[in-house]
């Protein structure tokens, strides 16, 4: 799937993806995807979470090694 900017927070602790997450979407154009490299494993939790309470849709999570990759469509 193709996405719109990416994020890198490898190597950063919970809550920081989702806080450097929210930060970019609310930069973002609504419908437009952002696409979070993270390898704190609470990421898996924490963004999906973040997606549902927030009104971003999570549109999955995918690995490039020890990398996850999660995809996410600004809400409106």
């Amino acid at each position: 799937m193709e996405w719109d900017t990416e994020i890198d927070c490898e190597g950063l602790l919970c809550p920081l993806p989702v806080l450097r997450a929210r930060k970019r979407l609310m930069e973002m154009q609504p419908g437009q995807v952002l696409r979070v490299r993270a390898t704190d494993a609470m990421a898996a939790i924490d963004l999906p979470h973040f997606c549902a309470e927030a009104g971003h849709a999570f549109l999955g999570a995918a690995s490039d090694g020890a990398v996850a990759l999660y995809l996410i469509r600004r809400g409106p």
